[in-house]
């Protein structure tokens, strides 16, 4: 299974976001996770899943701005499980413990590790998180128009659809597309989907 740990950036010196980001996680993922998304310690969140898809999408959602650190954990959960995601715990909560350890020293605020018993102790899944970090450093760069268009996109337009709800011609899109890497990230999303699933398998 697969936990998110994330810690928010700054919080003695920014507003509280959790309550409201926890809203936004259960509107657009709730469905698709193993419980409701959860608050554990002042600033913090926690998630619990089973898809790696999901989980792929919380990561970039939770990354995209300069808000949270964010740990993926991978392993086993303790069974059965309880009513609250704070409540659970297993070798992926400790993976994920570890995990957003490192993320706040990183650039990408990023990590992941795997666990696959109480007593093994987390390894960094060194490869799958590189190739992650590929991913996030693409999206870091991309300037406010090409989110736009992205957001479009990821929702279920066309380009043609987004670029005619952006008011802007075809051709505008496609070069707005080419500049924010879209079909880059577009594509290597499956991929990356697949690594997460690879770590989950190998730790069952």
């Amino acid at each position: 299974m697969f936990v998110i740990t994330a810690d928010q950036i700054g919080s003695r010196t920014r507003a509280d976001i959790t309550a409201q980001t926890l809203e936004a996680l259960e509107r657009r993922h709730g469905s698709s996770l193993s419980l409701p998304p959860d608050r554990n310690a002042g600033d913090e969140i926690q998630l619990l899943g089973t898809d790696a898809a999901t989980m792929l999408d919380i990561v970039l959602e939770l990354t995209r701005g300069d808000a949270w650190s964010v740990g993926l954990g991978v392993g086993p959960i303790g069974r059965p499980l309880p009513a609250a995601t704070r409540e659970a715990s297993g070798p992926a909560f400790y993976a994920a413990r570890d995990a957003v350890n490192r993320a706040k020293k990183r650039s990408t605020r990023f990590a992941v590790h795997r666990q696959a018993s109480a007593d093994a102790g987390s390894e960094i899944a060194t490869a799958e998180e590189a190739l992650i970090d590929l991913a996030l450093a693409l999206r870091q760069r991309r300037t406010g128009p090409g989110w736009e268009l992205y957001d479009l996109v990821a929702d279920g337009l066309s380009y043609k659809e987004a670029a005619e709800h952006l008011g802007i011609s075809a051709p505008a899109a496609s070069s707005r597309a080419k500049a924010a890497q879209l079909s880059i990230e577009f594509d290597a999303v499956p991929a990356l989907v697949g690594l997460l699933a690879g770590i989950d398998r190998s730790t069952q």
